[in-house]
């Protein structure tokens, strides 16, 4: 890896670590669901798929991919939290809400990042 594409990688990852960290810092529920993670794997998804519609657009060089969908995204989604508080629903024996949020959680991401590139579909194709 060059410097450069150190830097930008490094860059997309603190920016991405910082604000899943202010979302997540407070915990919000749903009953006993925890909304803070399904926020940002929701987020990151959407924004995921704008940023590979406009990569494919505009050909971006692969250090913008360094940046947004590796560093930013993989910074700010969160797949060893969404399981920690998938295993504290276990186990607490809370089964409803444990389903609840494997599904939104899933089920939310996908559907925000095909939104996402929709959206930057449209936009960039006018």
């Amino acid at each position: 890896m060059k410097g450069l594409e150190f830097v930008f990688l490094a860059g997309g990852s603190v920016l991405g670590a910082f604000l899943r960290y202010k979302i997540t810092e407070s915990q919000i529920l749903l009953n006993t669901i925890p909304l803070n993670v399904l926020i940002v794997n929701v987020i990151g998804a959407f924004i995921l798929g704008m940023f590979i519609i406009l990569s494919e657009q505009w050909n971006l060089d692969a250090k913008y991919s360094l940046f947004a969908a590796i560093g930013f995204c993989g910074s700010l989604t969160t797949m060893s939290s969404f399981a920690l508080d998938s295993s504290n629903l276990l186990d607490n024996r809370h089964y409803i809400a444990l389903s609840m949020n494997i599904l939104l959680n899933i089920g939310l991401s996908i559907t925000a990042l095909i939104g996402g590139k929709s959206l930057m579909s449209a936009i960039v194709n006018g």
